[in-house]
């Protein structure tokens, strides 16, 4: 087999702000490559017993980081996945590198007013937009997350293309044999 044919051997973690499309965009990745896929968000909720709005109300933000990088630590060892951690994520010290290498990190970008535009779509309730202005909140944290949303070795304009032109970049990435901007 060739590199072009091989996929690598560590999780695709998908990075980004909220509504960028991580969850959806892993869901159909990890389908085409035939690996598992997880959700963070989804995952703590499960081990919680509590939604992430509830756990942030009663344990706060803080709290919530520590399960991340916890759950983090516990992936490094696990087969190859695909990997949706919430927007956050990216904040907590050491987690982009206790996944990478091999693993690598995408960033899935969309401007704050996109976000914003796909979120107002959704059901999800997202702890950190819970306020009178969400929208300078999603524009707060893009300033603040995009040096480490940079940090990724992949960049995807998820604006700029279709969910099947994202899932193939996506896939082809998972293919290719060194990491660079997309």
């Amino acid at each position: 087999m060739t590199s072009s044919t091989t996929q690598f051997d560590g999780h695709l973690v998908l990075v980004g702000l909220p509504g960028a499309g991580k969850s959806t965009m892993g869901r159909a990745v990890a389908k085409r490559l035939g690996r598992p896929f997880l959700d963070f968000d989804t995952e703590i909720e499960l081990r919680t017993g509590r939604s992430v709005a509830r756990f942030f109300a009663e344990q706060g933000e803080a709290a919530f980081r520590a399960l991340e990088v916890a759950l983090t630590r516990e992936l490094a060892a696990a087969p190859p996945m695909v990997l949706a951690p919430g927007g956050g994520w990216v904040t907590n010290a050491g987690v982009i590198e206790l996944l990478r290498p091999p693993g690598r990190i995408v960033h899935l970008r969309v401007s704050p007013e996109a976000a914003m535009r796909r979120i107002s779509r959704s059901r999800i309730v997202r702890p950190l937009l819970q306020q009178a202005d969400p929208e300078a909140k999603m524009r707060s944290l893009w300033e603040a997350r995009a040096a480490l949303y940079n940090r990724a070795d992949y960049v995807v304009d998820v604006e700029t293309l279709t969910t099947q032109q994202v899932t193939d970049s996506l896939v082809a990435l998972a293919h290719e044999g060194t990491p660079g901007v997309g």
